[in-house]
């Protein structure tokens, strides 16, 4: 006789006897009235922990990363900021001859925005990178991220071995923060200043000009063109400002000369182009 065939007669008949007893009561009215509740929870830890694992997928170390380019099978990976995503449906472009096989089986990061896709180019160091240019990298990660199955975190510079994210990577997303703190800050600038329509060609030079949906920017005035200077810069762009009313960065202003920004020391006048014109020529190169 097995323990297992006296065991279990052995539970049937206690759990009878705590149905069936009166002293049982209070304690079977305190499992039914908890017992509901303590089986959702249950179960909703047990998925959430396997939502949890399938996010988190694998962890892998460059060397087994490198497996993943395609030379010895189908299957593509690549990195990108330390994630790594599965890019096999792209083969054709991914896999051996393809345009961009040079990203399969590593973590080349900066060539994303570089475009230097040699050795040293194809590097996941991006210390030396602008804030710009993270938000580039960023972009190209949410591009993976929609389109590429996502597979699991690299070792390495940008996670550790428990797949938690070193300073690196912390230092790397506060620079993407700041670059997208930066990108608005310059829409904000061409919704005030709106850029020039500009044309160029061979033999004549060039031509920028103003109207009211110049640089994308729908309103209800032209302006006139300027070179626009910002504080500190020695590059500038070509922005359309207001020659009426009161000044662009106080436009409900109703103490003003009625000069709008002509008067403002960053916008300074094109070569042989009257102030007032919409229109200016450039020189020939």
């Amino acid at each position: 006789m097995s323990l297992k065939s006296v065991i279990i007669p052995v539970l049937i008949i206690g759990v009878g006897v705590f149905l069936s007893l009166d002293q049982f009561r209070s304690h079977r009215q305190w499992l039914f009235e908890k017992a509901p509740s303590f089986i959702s929870r249950y179960v909703l830890e047990e998925k959430t922990q396997v939502r949890d694992t399938k996010k988190k997928g694998v962890i892998l170390t460059q060397d087994e990363l490198a497996k993943y380019d395609g030379n010895n099978g189908k299957v593509l990976y690549l990195a990108i900021l330390g994630k790594i995503y599965d890019v096999s449906k792209g083969g054709k472009h991914y896999g051996p001859g393809g345009g961009y096989h040079f990203f399969a089986g590593k973590d080349g990061t900066k060539a994303f925005v570089t475009g230097a896709f040699n050795k040293d180019g194809l590097t996941d160091d991006v210390s030396d990178l602008s804030p710009a240019d993270m938000l580039g990298i960023k972009e190209w990660q949410d591009f993976y991220e929609k389109d590429y199955k996502y597979v699991g975190k690299l070792i390495g510079r940008f996670y550790d071995t428990n797949g938690e994210p070193t300073q690196e990577l912390k230092d790397a997303r506060k620079a993407i923060k700041e670059g997208k703190r930066l990108k608005k800050l310059d829409a904000d600038d061409k919704q005030l200043y709106p850029s020039c329509n500009s044309e160029w060609k061979s033999g004549e030079g060039g031509r920028v000009w103003c109207s009211d949906l110049s640089g994308g920017i729908k309103r209800d005035w032209a302006g006139v063109p300027r070179k626009y200077f910002k504080p500190g810069s020695t590059s500038y762009r070509c922005a359309c400002i207001r020659n009426t009313g009161a000044p662009g960065e106080n436009s409900k202003s109703q103490d003003h000369k009625n000069r709008g920004d002509l008067d403002n020391p960053n916008f300074r006048e094109y070569e042989d182009c009257e102030a007032e014109s919409i229109s200016c020529r450039l020189p020939t190169k």
